[in-house]
């Protein structure tokens, strides 16, 4: 089976679990305080919704993080988070970028948490293997390996830049800093990429 199938199967996997579990939360009000009468249209629009963005959000979250479990954390805490803010959506068809920036926002939380974190090595013959579609590819290539050197701000723009392929102007908004601000942080990022890449 080749990567992109393999990835696929994996990320159909993960989404049928996260719906499953988002579903199960939605459905026995644990994620939010909705008015009965209409926590039924808000559980049925959420998971519909989401469901859109599932995908997308996944890859975000294992581009930032490098890892597929903590990507698969990363986005069951995104939507915990989106579920209870739903009831105050404005506009629920904007769900795509509100949901990238809720992502992000943890996925840099996660990446500042672990350089508090001390991390000890264990024997190899102790580890257990799984197939990672994200650490795999991201250790293939250069640039992969690179993006650990970045802050989390920058890897998100980066990751955004090149991976979601998006232009600066929508970056800001999704993230809602200044586009500037996002200039600066990829000029930034680029020459700290280029200096590792050189190495």
């Amino acid at each position: 089976m080749n990567f992109r199938c393999s990835f696929e199967v994996w990320i159909g996997a993960m989404k049928s679990c996260t719906l499953s579990v988002l579903e199960a939360h939605v459905s026995y009000g644990a994620l939010g305080p909705v008015a009965e009468g209409d926590a039924a249209l808000l559980r049925v629009e959420f998971v519909r919704l989401a469901d859109r963005h599932l995908d997308g959000a996944y890859k975000l979250a294992g581009y930032l993080l490098g890892d597929a479990g903590e990507a698969e954390d990363a986005l069951q805490e995104a939507l915990a988070r989106a579920w209870r803010a739903w009831p105050h959506m404005r506009d629920p068809d904007s769900i795509g970028p509100w949901l990238d920036r809720i992502v992000a926002n943890v996925c840099k939380t996660r990446i500042a948490a672990r350089k508090r974190v001390r991390s000890i090595d264990f024997d190899d013959r102790l580890e257990v293997h799984a197939p990672d579609p994200f650490r795999a590819t991201l250790a293939r290539d250069a640039v992969g390996r690179a993006l650990d050197r970045l802050s989390a701000e920058q890897r998100v723009v980066v990751v955004l830049r090149y991976w979601r392929d998006m232009p600066l102007e929508q970056i800001a908004t999704r993230l809602d800093v200044p586009l500037g601000t996002v200039k600066s942080r990829l000029h930034y990022a680029l020459k700290l990429l280029g200096r590792e890449i050189e190495r």
